[in-house]
């Protein structure tokens, strides 16, 4: 999920006065505000500056696929950049949020001049593939618990969407259900099991993939309590 280029900080964001040097808008969103629909055309970059975006697919009963949730500094809907077809699914804004919005053609112009970039995008399309193949393996077991203990250790190993200072899973429990295509009751009766078996940690209702610790990650809303042990949950 993350972009790699000597023109980029830490956590893969183009820089912000490149994008805008080639004229990039920022926008703001509200929350359930949509950047794009699946099945229109893309005509834009779209880079988080600040907020978080869900990326999911409808069924024909309007629920909800989860196909990843896109943090600051990340990009979403690249796809049709590259292959000038539709967009595969719908972006929406979870809570107020700041986007970088980017024309296609400057965006094309943009790889061209800075080939890193280019070669960078290429590794962050074959990562999320890769996830894809990941996860339909994974679901094709049909066995709940594997697949969200697989699913949570996969985003730690890949340092997505799990904090890296307190271990706090930033997905809630519906996020869980939508992106592995269970119920909700069934993501809340496994989340308990993998509790007692010690691969998970909860806290104040929130879920931990190894021990808590303090953060001050604005993401982690409720820093944990320092005399809490948390080895005895």
């Amino acid at each position: 999920m993350f972009i790699v280029s000597v023109r980029t900080n830490f956590k893969g964001m183009i820089d912000i006065t490149l994008l805008q040097d080639r004229g990039a808008t920022l926008i703001q969103f509200d929350p359930e505000e949509v950047l794009f629909r699946e099945g229109e055309t893309c005509k834009y970059y779209f880079q988080v500056v600040s907020g978080q975006v869900r990326w999911v697919n409808f069924n024909e009963k309007g629920g909800e696929f989860l196909q990843t949730v896109v943090e600051k500094g990340e990009s979403v809907g690249e796809l049709p950049l590259f292959d000038g077809q539709e967009y595969a699914a719908t972006a929406i804004a979870n809570k107020p949020s700041t986007i970088l919005r980017l024309p296609k053609d400057a965006f094309h112009q943009l790889l061209k001049d800075e080939p890193q970039i280019h070669f960078a995008f290429s590794s962050l399309l074959a990562r999320r593939l890769r996830f894809k193949f990941f996860m339909l393996k994974k679901m094709a077991r049909h066995n709940p618990e594997d697949i969200i203990k697989d699913l949570l250790e996969y985003l730690h190993k890949t340092t997505t969407l799990i904090c890296t200072t307190c271990n706090q899973v930033q997905l809630t429990r519906k996020q869980i259900a939508e992106m592995t295509g269970l119920r909700v009751e069934t993501v809340i009766r496994v989340i308990q099991q993998l509790k007692s078996k010690g691969v998970l940690r909860i806290v104040n209702r929130k879920v931990y993939f190894g021990d808590p610790a303090l953060c001050k990650h604005k993401q982690c809303v409720k820093p944990i309590n320092q005399k809490l042990k948390p080895a005895v949950i």
